[in-house]
């Protein structure tokens, strides 16, 4: 789907084609999409390729022959119900969101491959001071949000591991760890993305590859303090999160050995009437009172005694 928007007297509007000073939005691009960019806007193949790439990380790139810049940001996003570990849960991944500059047409552009709640924001006017023709600070607006929205999950990452934790403490179901495992792995993307995104957004602070304004400094700073508090929070919840994870992988081989302990102690206990018994059920000469149950009996009831004695006394057996 392809969208124009140009910021004019009366604002920030929507229109049917592009032109200069225009914002154009194409979220999940199909082939037309594809040939709409290269042939109608310009943007050079390599451009378009990385853009399409599921897989690509935040960087930057500057085309010289062309004048196009190329900035890819990782965008956190809910997971699908499907592909999380548990249905139930709310897992995230991120997505690349790719935005170019052509200078040559005097417009930006943005690719998403999927819905992007942040271009949907600047969409529909929800965005203050947001003007197409101010490119730079629409770049930093947009990392503004994205980091704000990293926020805002991390904080969802961090009740659910409450919540599973409390549930934990409880009962070790299978499912609740399978849990733990899928926020684990949302901290990692978001770990790897956020520090990739600081990484893009202080080559764009050099101001070689995108031009910067004096008004745009103090969003500059406030998107590093932003960012930067994020990757700690994401630092500091991975860090509890490892944590309990080993705790409760302790408590449970230490549960597993007291069970194992225990069976062992009950059969030892219950090996001596075995053995009693079957010295009796043989044809072994000169057994005393061979001709009633009372001694094998009794003895098997003084060996059992004194074994679970013998183990209740050196704290062996509870």
């Amino acid at each position: 789907m392809i969208e124009c928007f140009l910021t004019d007297k009366t604002g920030t509007h929507a229109i049917e084609e592009p032109e200069a000073g225009c914002w154009v939005n194409v979220t999940s691009p199909t082939a037309e999409d594809r040939a709409w960019l290269e042939e109608e806007l310009g943007v050079i193949d390599e451009f378009v390729k990385s853009a399409l790439d599921d897989e690509e990380t935040s960087h930057v790139d500057y085309d010289e022959d062309t004048g196009q810049t190329l900035v890819i940001i990782d965008c956190p996003f809910i997971e699908d119900a499907a592909e999380a570990e548990d249905p139930l849960m709310t897992q995230y991944d991120t997505h690349p969101l790719t935005v170019l500059f052509l200078r040559a047409q005097d417009m930006i552009v943005t690719i998403s491959l999927k819905e992007n709640p942040t271009l949907s924001l600047f969409a529909v006017g929800k965005i203050a001071d947001f003007n197409t023709h101010q490119r730079t600070r629409f770049l930093l607006q947009i990392f503004s949000n994205t980091v704000q929205r990293y926020l805002r999950y991390l904080r969802s990452i961090n009740r659910q591991f409450t919540k599973n934790e409390k549930i934990l403490h409880q009962t070790m179901r299978n499912s609740e760890l399978v849990k733990m495992l899928g926020l684990e792995k949302s901290l990692v993307y978001f770990s790897t993305s956020l520090r990739g995104d600081e990484t893009t957004l202080s080559r764009i602070q050099s101001g070689r590859v995108v031009q910067l304004y004096e008004d745009d400094k103090d969003l500059l700073d406030d998107v590093f303090i932003e960012i930067r508090q994020a990757i700690e929070m994401c630092t500091v919840y991975s860090s509890i999160l490892n944590g309990t994870m080993d705790t409760f992988s302790s408590v449970i081989s230490n549960n597993l050995n007291l069970v194992m302990r225990t069976l062992t102690i009950v059969t030892i206990v219950l090996a001596i009437p075995t053995i009693i018994f079957s010295f009796y059920g043989m044809n072994v000469e000169g057994l005393p009172l061979t001709n009633t149950c009372l001694l094998p009996l009794g003895l098997a009831v003084v060996g059992m005694a004194g074994a679970i004695l013998y183990f209740r006394t050196n704290n062996l057996f509870k």
